[in-house]
């Protein structure tokens, strides 16, 4: 017996649409993906590197510590100190993580200054120079300081001390990172017992309260900073 059913095409074209709309949203939540989560190459920085080493091996970097050309660690003109950047030599793709612990490079067109031991792992010894990519991975907080306060007065006017040397050139190399973002750094030189110390001191500021609050910024960059009056020795 023949069956006279005619086919349901309202039902038929109820399916055709339902796939229509789940295809379009398939591929409109995939356009919203890929805008959200950019290329990798998009979120590096490129830069030109050089290196440094046996000439500062020893003495102190801007952040206070004292460099070793055979650690991981780098100088940059704008990242706080412990910011730990990956490095790729675009030249041969080999890479390298690094600490931020000095203020750097001082010759124009370079962008960061690698150690030695840094250097040496993206082959970059040899020609002294190279195009890399800068990515930031993190940031080690132990870098940053708290500003210390010797000054029992609030009349000013008030220094801030950076650091204090016994070596002249330790003293011109703080001076020539903190003269990137101030212009009021100067050294002062004083004799205890003998001694000479050459101490390097942002100001002189006439309120307490502004002293202190550019000290902690400076902390925060990792910088160890102290507010005295002016006129005090220590």
């Amino acid at each position: 017996m023949e069956s006279n059913k005619q086919p349901d095409f309202g039902s038929l074209n109820k399916i055709i649409y339902i796939l229509f709309i789940f295809i379009l949203l398939l591929f409109s939540c995939s356009t919203v993906r890929h805008e959200v989560h950019p290329k990798i190459s998009d979120e590096k920085t490129f830069a030109v590197a050089s290196w440094y080493g046996q000439d500062f091996h020893g003495r102190p970097t801007s952040s206070g510590e004292i460099f070793n050309m055979h650690s991981n660690t780098c100088a940059h003109k704008e990242y706080p100190f412990g910011t730990r950047l990956k490095v790729t030599n675009v030249s041969n793709k080999k890479t390298v993580e690094c600490v931020v612990n000095d203020r750097g490079p001082f010759i124009e067109g370079r962008d960061v200054d690698l150690s030695y031991a840094a250097a040496k792992e993206i082959g970059l010894i040899g020609p002294g120079t190279s195009k890399v990519f800068l990515e930031v991975n993190g940031r080690d907080d132990s870098y940053i300081k708290k500003a210390r306060v010797q000054a029992s007065e609030r009349i000013g006017p008030f220094a801030i001390q950076m650091g204090s040397f016994t070596e002249s050139i330790n003293a011109v190399r703080l001076k020539r990172a903190l003269n990137l973002k101030f212009s009021n750094v100067y050294i002062q030189e004083v004799e205890i017992k003998g001694t000479t110390f050459y101490r390097v001191r942002i100001g002189n500021f006439d309120n307490f309260n502004n002293a202190v609050s550019i000290a902690d910024q400076l902390g925060q960059e990792g910088y160890q900073t102290i507010v005295m009056k002016a006129d005090v020795k220590i």
